[in-house]
Formats: structure tokens, C-alpha cells, sequence
């Protein structure tokens, strides 16, 4: 056997022993072991890769050895170039070098490197890092914008525009304010209301929504919910939502502007319906999807028979049941089930 030959059976050997080593977690004894391999046989860039690789220690140990594995790989990256080693081997040790940025959040380094080894050699494990990486950085970004006081100023500005007509340009500020301050529901209900007055309608109604879901106790993304869906005509669903206005504002601060849209809510229904016979009532609520999934459920069509044959038993149903209460109130709306309300 030739002394090369030698060496290299000797290097694999320690590599084998030091792979071993670091499975017990003995990572000095494995680290000495790797580092023998390399000076013993330096034509295989493999144990500086084990070296400085997040499956080969550095990255196992505390933070401050982040730097010290991206050195090892760059080495192993520089030696396998001058060596020409196999392509695969570079891809990994360039891997490993975006892996250790990453952990150290410099995410602008580690997505680099992250591509040097796409183009070396495409593997899913990389790809699949690239993409968290991208991700974390792209929430990284998000946060570092966070500034409530900035979120104000940028309402504030919204506020002006919107106040001299500039709808648009309201909506840019109040984008703004969203940005630096997602938690809070004032910018969604801001901007759905410059959308609103743009009639982009759809939009608005997703803004009322969000602020719903960032703050449910805030009434006024009840009464936008409400505002947007009087604005398209879903009368019905514009009364749920402007009662369910009047139900969250228990400090009664938002009394007058409810009452406003429950007049006008009500007034409107009451138009859109005069002179309905009850087969275009049911073919009007019927399009609604909604009141569709109520009506081809059995259980329910049992309740409503039974309340033809007694009307007290709708009532008690009520009473006992929440999902039955709100199914009803839907019915109520949608002007299927009568009552003394428009």
C-alpha cells in the first residue's frame, strides 16, 4: 500500500472514530479526532466540513464558536477548490457557512451562502433552509419596523387626508400605520373606512374583519362591518353586525352612531322587502350561503315543524341551545322566519 493510500485508510479511521465521539456528545475527543484525520490526509475536505458544520460540533457549542465554524468551512471551501474537490463536498461546506450566519441572525450573509450551495449543488435540505431563512428574515424586518409612536403619527396623517377628501392618499398613511403597529385595530378600521369611500368594497369589509379579530371587544370594527355591508346591500348581515355592535359597546360610548346605522339598516331592509310575497323572501334569503347551510340541515328543519305545530317551542329551543338562538336570528334577518321587525 502506498504511503498516500495509507494515510487516507488512517484518515477514514478517524473520521469513523471521531463520528463516533460526537454521537456520545464527547465533542473535544471528536474534534482532536477530525482534526488529525485533516492534517494527516488535508486531500479530503470532508473533516473540516465535520469540523465546522452544524451536524459536525462548532455549531453544537455555545454562540461564540459561530464565527469559528464559518472559518473552518471557508477554509474547507478555499482547500477544496485548490484540490478540486468533488462538488457536492463544496455545496456542503458552503451550506454550513449560511446555516452558521443564520444562527447568528445575520440572515443577509446566510441566504447568500445558502445560494452558493444551490448553485453547487442542489440538494432539498438546502432549499428547505433557504426558505425558513427567507421567512425568518422577512419576520425579522417585519418587527424591527414595530413603532406604536410612528403608527400613531401615520393615523394621524391618514386622518388629514381623509378629512380633506384625499381618500387615497389616507389609505398610504394608514397602510403605514398598520405596518408599524399591527396589534393595533384602530388602522384597520381607519383604512376601512378611506376604502369604503374608494368603494373598495371588499377590501374594507377584510379591514373591519381584522380589526374584529386583533381586538374583539372593539366596537368600532363592528360598526365598520356594518357600514361596509350596508354599503353592499347584505342588509341582513349589516343588522347582525350593528348588533352585535350595540351588544360589545357596554360603556355606551357608541350609542348615537349605532342607533344612526340600526335606523338605516332597518329603514333599508324594510324598502328592499316591501310587497315580497314569501316565495320571493325565501328565494332573495336562499342565496345567501349562509342561510342555505341552516336550511338543509335536518335537525333544524325538525325544530322549525315543530315550532309551526307550537311557536313557544322555537323559544325554549333558543333559550337552551346558542347555535339554535343564532341560527334563528339569521332567518329572522334574512326575513324567513317572521316577526314583528322589518
Amino acid at each position: 500500500m502506498s504511503d498516500d493510500a495509507q494515510a487516507q485508510q488512517q484518515a477514514a479511521e478517524l473520521k469513523a472514530k471521531a463520528n463516533g465521539l460526537y454521537k456520545e456528545r464527547k465533542f473535544d475527543e471528536a474534534r482532536a479526532a477530525y482534526e488529525q484525520a485533516w492534517q494527516l490526509y488535508p486531500k479530503d475536505i470532508t473533516s473540516l466540513n465535520n469540523l465546522g458544520g452544524e451536524s459536525g460540533l462548532r455549531l453544537e457549542q455555545p454562540e461564540g464558536n459561530y464565527d469559528k465554524a464559518i472559518e473552518t468551512c471557508e477554509k474547507a471551501v478555499e482547500e477544496g477548490r485548490e484540490i478540486r474537490a468533488d462538488y457536492k463536498l463544496i455545496a456542503k461546506a458552503l451550506g454550513r457557512i449560511g446555516n452558521a450566519y443564520i444562527r447568528k441572525q445575520d440572515y443577509d450573509n446566510g441566504i447568500k451562502y445558502l445560494n452558493k450551495s444551490l448553485t453547487e449543488h442542489r440538494t432539498p435540505d438546502i432549499l428547505t433552509k433557504l426558505k425558513d431563512a427567507e421567512r425568518q428574515q422577512a419576520e425579522a424586518t417585519r418587527l424591527a419596523y414595530i413603532d406604536p409612536a410612528k403608527a400613531d403619527q401615520a393615523r394621524e396623517e391618514g386622518n388629514v387626508a381623509f378629512k380633506a377628501g384625499d381618500f387615497a392618499k389616507s389609505v398610504t398613511h394608514y397602510e403605514e400605520a398598520i405596518k408599524r403597529n399591527p396589534e393595533d385595530p384602530k388602522g384597520y378600521s381607519n383604512r376601512c373606512a378611506a376604502l369604503t369611500k374608494l368603494m373598495a368594497l371588499p377590501e374594507a369589509l377584510k379591514d373591519a374583519d381584522k380589526a374584529i379579530e386583533v381586538d374583539p371587544a372593539f366596537v368600532k370594527g363592528y360598526i365598520r362591518r356594518a357600514g361596509v355591508l350596508f354599503a353592499m346591500k347584505e342588509f341582513d348581515k349589516a343588522l347582525a353586525a350593528i348588533e352585535l355592535a350595540a351588544a360589545k359597546d357596554t360603556a355606551q360610548a357608541n350609542t348615537k352612531e349605532i342607533t344612526q346605522h340600526f335606523t338605516k339598516i332597518t329603514n333599508a331592509m324594510a324598502e328592499s322587502r316591501s310587497g315580497e310575497t314569501d316565495e320571493q323572501t325565501y328565494a332573495r334569503a336562499m342565496r345567501d350561503p349562509e342561510v342555505q347551510s341552516i336550511m338543509s340541515d335536518p335537525a333544524f328543519q325538525m325544530i322549525l315543524q315543530q315550532a309551526q305545530q307550537d311557536p313557544k317551542s322555537l323559544q325554549q329551543h333558543m333559550a337552551k341551545n346558542e347555535g339554535i338562538r343564532k341560527k334563528v336570528e339569521v332567518l329572522v334577518r334574512a326575513g324567513i322566519i317572521k316577526t314583528g321587525r322589518p
